[in-house]
């Protein structure tokens, strides 16, 4: 896979903005993101093992890389749901795929989202990592409209090594997240 126009603009534009604002030293205090993680909840694959293998599929196409199955750590009687039954499926995005699917979602998905004014500026963690929810996997460009059985949201978390959410803030706006205003 080819670099990224992402990863190019942070090596040559965003990490010399970065040193300049926060007064950093080296160009190792330079904030950058660590990895991606797209986890898709699967509640009725409790009743409904098939479910499980449509969202594994839609994950797939999404991200580019295969899902891991995420299982129950306990029993919940009222949710008819025992220890290690599937009821998820999550993916890890590193590197040159994780570059990729952030400038697709920044680019291409976010403006696809029907009334989009931007994203949240308080869904911050306090420690640099930033969650974004989405309602629908309709959003993304290679799921079919069609092939869809039931329209399911996911969570994106994207983890940097910033010390501080303003620090985060700042590296996630130069790379181009659509912060509302």
């Amino acid at each position: 896979m080819a670099t990224t126009r992402l990863k190019d603009r942070f090596l040559n534009d965003i990490t010399p903005a970065l040193m300049q604002k926060f007064d950093y030293t080296t160009v190792m205090q330079v904030p950058k993101i660590e990895k991606v993680v797209i986890n898709m909840g699967v509640g009725e694959a409790v009743s409904n093992s098939k479910v499980l293998d449509t969202a594994v599929e839609d994950l797939r196409l999404i991200s580019g890389q295969k899902p891991v199955v995420t299982r129950a750590k306990k029993s919940i009687a009222g949710f008819k749901l025992r220890e290690n039954m599937p009821i998820g499926v999550k993916v890890t995005l590193r590197g040159e795929r994780m570059y990729y699917f952030l400038d697709k979602l920044f680019n291409v998905t976010l403006p696809r989202v029907r009334d989009f004014r931007g994203v949240s500026n308080k869904a911050f963690d306090g420690r640099g990592n930033y969650t974004l929810g989405l309602k629908e996997q309709l959003i993304f460009p290679e799921i079919e409209y069609d092939k869809v059985d039931k329209v399911r949201g996911m969570d994106v978390v994207i983890v940097t090594t910033a010390k501080t959410d303003e620090e985060a803030r700042e590296l996630l706006t130069q790379m181009g997240m659509p912060f509302a205003k």
